[in-house]
Parts: structure tokens; C-alpha cells; sequence
């Protein structure tokens, strides 16, 4: 039987915004609620996972997991520029003395995507004056909880506007060349497209065109500057506590080449990762995200036929590429890695409990050959709000009704702590 080490880290991850609910000081529920909006519906309540996470964390702990990860919301702790809410924070420690309580070791992110409304209408991620709010920030929460948090993600998933700037220059690619199928739909779309940005602007109160949220295409001053807010966020918390470890967490594909793919496979990983490798120097540990792998031919990306197995999420079903991710920054990075993401979005829980269990035998493999990975955070540990994608994906080893916000625990979630008690 194969079984991980006592003090392996096994648990969950949820993100304030997509769990809590009602977080009405943050850019993303401005956006949520504006004319033309692209979001499916709003997160109004999300699944009340503010009021609700002792109740989540004890079904964590019910079935044997020791840890959870999960993000302070900024736009709670910071609504209004400068101004702290005592109670807010108060909140954030009841959460972390009740993980402590139960023996659930806490990890703890500072920001997972949503941002304070105002710091978007200050110039948002493309400021350099982010960089200083960041530090505010991070110090009044590692003023007030530090003692309660071992490790601190400072940033989730620092490339993904790399990754959507990617995404955005295909879309427009493509677009260029369905131009004559797309005449007709222009006037329509343009009109829409114009109730938006004048919507956007209205509500961030600047220029539409300069509305910079953590998702929005980035430039490279953009790279720096996020990068600029986790050295300067790993500074503050570590001259306030040493004994914090300090992280960021990335979103890694498993790239994968097919003779004559190489150079775009080590483009890709470049820019995923390798760019990113001069800032963590001084990290204590890699958060490592991984859903899927991008197979690269002599022409780019070759995608999947239509045979191919796919998750809810229209990814490729394939969780060994939690294993190739890891392998393959193992080969630059000596330091411990955790999972801080790796799940599926599917309403069939047989085929999630197969996924764990393949993407964590290649976990263990690779701790088995000396790579430092030192835990395994399950996306997510409940149902929810999926940004643009609104409620529809499932991603939880909890359901929940949300018109009575009942908890509905799967299989995989007892599935997950069986393997941190028992091996599998």
C-alpha cells in the first residue's frame, strides 16, 4: 500500500470570493453587476462559506485531512483605500484558530484573483503604486494573524494574465480570419460592446481602457509590478515573522511535445514558468497548479480529437500531468513544492475519485525519487462560483443546495482523507 509521510499535507482549497459571498467592495462584484456584463450570474451569496466554514472545515477534519487552504479577502480587510475593518480581520482569525483548533495546519493566500474595487480605479495591476498598497496590505495581516499562519501563498497563480493575454491573441487571430461569417453580428456586437465600456468605466470611475483587474490581459510592466507585489509582500512578512514560509503559486500545464514541438514546448514552459524562476529565489516554497497538459506539434498546440476524454471544463482528462509538472520543476526549483490546486470539474464523483487517485500516485512517485513536495490541496472543497462561468461547474468534493445552502459531502471527500489515513 502506498502512503505518504505523517506530516504530508492533505486537504482542500477554496478562494474567498468564490466561496464566501456578498464580497461587495471588490472589483469583481462591480463587474458582476454591470450592463452587459460577461459573467453567466453574480455570486450574490455565493455558498455562504463566510458563515458557514466551521461547518466546511469540520468535514474536512471528519474524514481525516490536516489542511486547508484558503484566501483573505483584500476587499474585506481593505475596503475603502487605507481604511482597515477591525472586524474583518477578527473574522480571518476565528477561521485560522479554528483550523488550529482542529488540527488543520492553515495555508493561507493574500490575494486569489478579486481586488479591492478601489485599488482597480487607482490604476489596478498595471500601477506601480499597486506595489506599495500590496505591502500595506500584507503587513496589516501578518501584523494581526501571523502568529496563527505558517505559510502564506502570496499571490495565486502570478502568470495568468500571461496566460489570458495568450488566449486573447488567439481568439483575435481567429477572429481576423472568420471576419465575413462575423458581418453581420458587427453592429449588434458593437453596440453591446459599447454599453460595457461605458459601464465599466462608470463604475471604476476611469477610463474604461485603463480598468486593469488581476485577469486582464498583462503587459510586461505588468509582469514586473506583479511580480514587484510578491517580493515586496515576502519583504514585509518576513521582517515581521521569519518563521512564516513564503510562496507564490503558479499555473503550470504539462507540456508535451510530438516530434518537431520542442521549441514551442520550451516557449511555453519559459513563459510559464522559467520567466518567472528570478523573482522565488528567495521563496520557501512553489505553489504548483496543474489541470491538464498542452500537447505542442511542428504547427503549435495539436488539440484533442474527439474521442478524446474531457473533464466538465473542456479540459483533457489526464491527471498524470500533475506528475509531468512536477518533474519538470523539479529540474529547476531544489526547494519544497506544494499542490496548491490539482481537481476536475464533472458530475460524475467515480471519475474525481479517479482522478485523485492517479494524480496522487504521481504525487507519491515522485516524493518515492527525491522530489520535495510537501502537500496536496484538492480543487475545491466545495461547489462554487466559477467566475464568468457562474455556478454550472463542479469542481467540490462538497455539493451544496444553494436555495438552502445544505452541505452534501461526496465520496471523494472521504476518498481524499482515506488516502491521508490509510494510503491507497
Amino acid at each position: 500500500m502506498k502512503k505518504f509521510k505523517g506530516n504530508f499535507l492533505i486537504g482542500a482549497a477554496t478562494a474567498a470570493h468564490q466561496v464566501e459571498g456578498n464580497n461587495v467592495n471588490s472589483d469583481f462584484w462591480a463587474m458582476e453587476h454591470i450592463t452587459g456584463s460577461s459573467y453567466k450570474e453574480p455570486s450574490l451569496d455565493a455558498v455562504d462559506h463566510y458563515h458557514k466554514y466551521k461547518e466546511d472545515i469540520q468535514l474536512l477534519v471528519d474524514v481525516g485531512c490536516n489542511s486547508y487552504r484558503f484566501s483573505i479577502e483584500w476587499a474585506r480587510v481593505e475596503p475603502t483605500k487605507g481604511n482597515f475593518d477591525k472586524k474583518e480581520i477578527q473574522h480571518y482569525r476565528e477561521v485560522l484558530e479554528f483550523c488550529h483548533q482542529n488540527s488543520i495546519t492553515p495555508i493561507v493566500t493574500l490575494h486569489h484573483f478579486s481586488s479591492p474595487k478601489w485599488l482597480i480605479s487607482e490604476g489596478g495591476w498595471e500601477s506601480e503604486m499597486t506595489i506599495d498598497y500590496f505591502g500595506h496590505y500584507s503587513k496589516y495581516v501578518v501584523s494581526k494573524l501571523g502568529e496563527l499562519i505558517p505559510y502564506i501563498c502570496t499571490i495565486n497563480e502570478a502568470n495568468m494574465g500571461k496566460q489570458i493575454a495568450k488566449i486573447m491573441k488567439t481568439m483575435k487571430e481567429s477572429s481576423i480570419k472568420d471576419r465575413d461569417i462575423q458581418v453581420g453580428l458587427n453592429v449588434d456586437m458593437k453596440s453591446k460592446m459599447e454599453k460595457y465600456y461605458r459601464s465599466l468605466g462608470e463604475v471604476f470611475g476611469i477610463d474604461p481602457r485603463k480598468v486593469q483587474t488581476f485577469l486582464a490581459p498583462r503587459t510586461e510592466e505588468g509582469e514586473r509590478i506583479i511580480m514587484g507585489c510578491h517580493e515586496k509582500a515576502r519583504q514585509v512578512i518576513k521582517a515581521m515573522n521569519p518563521n512564516i514560509k513564503v510562496g507564490i503559486s503558479l499555473s503550470l500545464y504539462d507540456h508535451q511535445a510530438l516530434p518537431g514541438g520542442e521549441e514551442y514546448v520550451e516557449k511555453e514552459q519559459y513563459d510559464d514558468f522559467l520567466y518567472y524562476l528570478p523573482y522565488l529565489q528567495d521563496d520557501d516554497f512553489l505553489g504548483v497548479q496543474n489541470y491538464s497538459r498542452k500537447i505542442h506539434g511542428p504547427n503549435g498546440v495539436v488539440h484533442t480529437d474527439d474521442h478524446a476524454r474531457l473533464t466538465k471544463m473542456g479540459y483533457e482528462y489526464y491527471p498524470e500531468a500533475l506528475e509531468g509538472v512536477l518533474r519538470f520543476v523539479s529540474k529547476h526549483w531544489d526547494k519544497p513544492m506544494m499542490v496548491t490546486e490539482n481537481g476536475i470539474s464533472t458530475d460524475n464523483d467515480e471519475e474525481r475519485v479517479e482522478f485523485i487517485e492517479r494524480a496522487l500516485s504521481g504525487v507519491h512517485q515522485s516524493i518515492e525519487e527525491g522530489i520535495n513536495v510537501i502537500g496536496y490541496m484538492y480543487w475545491s472543497l466545495l461547489d462554487n462560483f466559477e467566475w464568468q462561468l457562474g455556478y454550472e461547474q463542479t469542481f467540490g468534493l462538497i455539493a451544496v443546495d444553494r436555495s438552502t445552502q445544505t452541505r452534501y459531502p461526496k465520496g471523494s471527500l472521504t476518498y481524499l482523507g482515506d488516502i491521508k489515513k490509510s494510503g491507497f
